[in-house]
């Protein structure tokens, strides 16, 4: 079962190298009670040079939305992170995923995001697989209404 209170974060655009990466959206979901999720993003549009807020927004957990928080922390629980942090995106989408709960702190591609480094970490097609579902479920969660 998925924590009653957690953070997450998830970010695409983490590849860097000599520069810092250029983040293309940032969402932000927060638990904070067993009922609703606050939801915040910021998005860059397509030739712009950064990114746009958009409102916040608090959505109420149903049974869809619990379903799909308790199968993203229960992906999170399997797949591994890359080893140092931010040395490589291993899973090759471009996203990091920062996920903080009281039993449960999972972050991938380093708080500056990946700087072209090599992993000693090196994750399985099936571990790719779940990462994909992963971001697919967060971004669920941040188009739910």
């Amino acid at each position: 079962m998925a924590p009653l209170e957690f953070s997450l974060r998830l970010q695409h655009g983490i590849t860097g190298g000599f520069a810092p990466p250029t983040p293309n959206a940032i969402h932000t979901i927060t638990a904070t009670s067993p009922s609703s999720l606050v939801i915040a993003s910021a998005v860059r549009p397509s030739g712009t040079p950064s990114l746009q807020n958009a409102l916040p927004k608090t959505i109420s957990v149903n049974s869809t939305t619990s379903g799909l928080i308790d199968e993203l922390h229960s992906i999170l629980k399997t797949i591994p992170v890359e080893s140092p942090p931010g040395s490589e995106d291993i899973y090759g989408l471009d996203t990091s995923i920062a996920f903080g709960s009281e039993d449960l702190e999972w972050v991938n591609g380093g708080p500056q995001g990946c700087g072209g480094g090599s992993s000693q970490v090196q994750p399985t097609e099936e571990e790719k697989t779940k990462f994909k579902r992963a971001v697919e479920i967060v971004n669920q969660l941040v188009n739910s209404t």
